[in-house]
């Protein structure tokens, strides 16, 4: 059935997501097509593909955000369906009714649900009439410092301040006072004139009551062609730099089996509450203190951090959303075994954190029991300043904690990347501290560790 409906599979984006979209498609007997930009044309993915189209120039607005290039590609190789793999074209509605209009499979839920968990306000506000916690907060668009500084009044300090669209953590900052409010307000309107454009009421902009030691907690979704949403556990996504992730782990270290329990139900009302299809994350803060929760917002598409899902359940998500995409309702049993990390390996500096595009000039693996890489380069191929500088994400498994944490260690003293700056150092310092290790840590602490 997947051959005769999905068949063949263009991937829209690049580098290890496409990588690891492709491997599992051509598992599945289907053909693989990839598309990619003069930038990418000697990365691993493109020589992986059954077959590889040209589609622009490096700049991303010129080649892979350009949908009409991407449906053309379709077109021109006799694709039936579309994975948009994350970032890029991957939450766009209007791409996916495109998609859905060509004739073709788009492998992602509905456009209306990415539309309604796309804005962070209605978001918000549709969670809340679902049961779902949400924090203090404006429940219409700020637009204006005026309103930011009554909102910040009625919220109370410290407030977090954020774009009411987009995602990443672009534009986002907290405010302990009315002076760091006009700030944080400069900062994200200028973010969200740039999401989404300069509109004539002013920039969306969004403001909660901040967790103060909060922890980045976030669930796994599946929704099911016939109805269900089930919830396949949790990841912790706390250790941030700039309200960026660096690493994830599952299952989370912080939180109670109570909490845990609590979580996953609310996970599959939310997306219960928009009909959602496929996978899905549900994104959350956690007061580690009272050891409760808040909604943060859902991400409509497959995650950086699937890999860690995976280790622990023992399931393809990828497999999951081609099998749902053409009607399919598999039955998956969410039970989860040991204890998988993450760490993204990064082409930037490990001190501060700035991209340190290069030619890769020496590229070596670690192997062994219960590690997994998932990489989009190898030695020769360059790190372009053009994309995320993402190189690879280095994932271990271990039957408790401590055996990941050990297998993390090895496992990143095993990697070897010579030619561009890497995070590998920051990601052994990471696996020597002491708030890490002991599971007892949250947003704050890449923070710590810099300051």
């Amino acid at each position: 059935m997947l051959t005769e409906t999905l068949g063949p599979v263009l991937i829209a984006n690049r580098g290890e997501i496409a990588r690891r979209i492709i491997r599992t498609v051509k598992r599945l007997g289907l053909r693989a097509i990839a598309v990619h930009s003069e930038a990418d044309g000697d990365l691993p993915f493109v020589r992986e593909a059954d077959e590889a189209v040209l589609i622009g120039p490096a700049n991303p607005a010129q080649s892979y955000l350009d949908a009409g290039k991407v449906l053309e590609a379709a077109r021109a190789t006799g694709a039936k369906a579309i994975h948009p793999g994350y970032g890029f074209l991957a939450e766009n509605s209007a791409f996916a009714r495109a998609v859905i209009d060509a004739g073709l499979v788009w492998i992602g839920p509905a456009p209306e649900a990415i539309d309604k968990m796309g804005d962070k306000i209605n978001a918000r506000n549709l969670m809340e009439s679902a049961g779902v916690p949400v924090a203090a907060g404006t429940r219409e668009p700020v637009t204006d410092l005026s309103l930011a500084l009554k909102a910040a009044e009625a919220i109370g300090y410290p407030v977090m301040v954020k774009t009411a669209g987009g995602g990443g953590g672009i534009g986002m900052s907290v405010a302990h006072d009315d002076e760091g409010l006009a700030k944080a307000f400069e900062q994200a309107a200028r973010a969200a004139a740039r999401f989404a454009g300069d509109a004539l009421d002013g920039p969306a902009v969004l403001l909660e009551r901040y967790i103060e030691r909060a922890r980045h907690v976030e669930v796994q979704i599946l929704g099911l062609p016939d109805g269900r949403v089930v919830a396949l556990g949790e990841r912790d996504c706390s250790v941030q730099r700039r309200h960026q992730k660096v690493v994830e782990e599952s299952p989370s270290p912080g939180i109670t089996p109570e909490l845990r329990e609590r979580i996953l139900a609310a996970a599959a009302r939310a997306g219960e509450a928009v009909g959602y299809l496929g996978a899905g994350t549900v994104e959350c803060l956690v007061d580690a203190d009272k050891q409760d929760f808040v909604f943060l917002e859902m991400n409509t598409r497959l995650q950086v951090e699937h890999p860690v899902t995976e280790l622990v359940t023992g399931l393809d998500l990828v497999e999951l959303q081609l099998r749902v995409a053409a009607g399919e309702s598999p039955e998956v049993r969410p039970a989860t075994t040991g204890h998988a990390i993450e760490f993204r390996v990064y082409a930037e500096d490990p001190k501060r954190f700035f991209p340190g595009p290069g030619t890769i000039t020496a590229w070596e693996e670690p192997e062994g029991e219960g590690v997994r890489v998932d990489s989009g380069y190898t030695a020769g191929n360059t790190v372009t300043p053009f994309y995320d500088p993402l190189m690879a994400k280095l994932c271990v498994h271990g039957e408790t904690r401590a055996d990941a944490l050990e297998r993390g260690r090895k496992a990143v003293d095993a990697f070897v990347v010579e030619g561009p700056k890497n995070n590998l150092p920051f990601c052994a310092e990471l696996l020597e501290n002491e708030e890490f290790v002991s599971g007892d840590y949250d947003t704050g602490l890449v923070a710590r560790m810099r300051a």
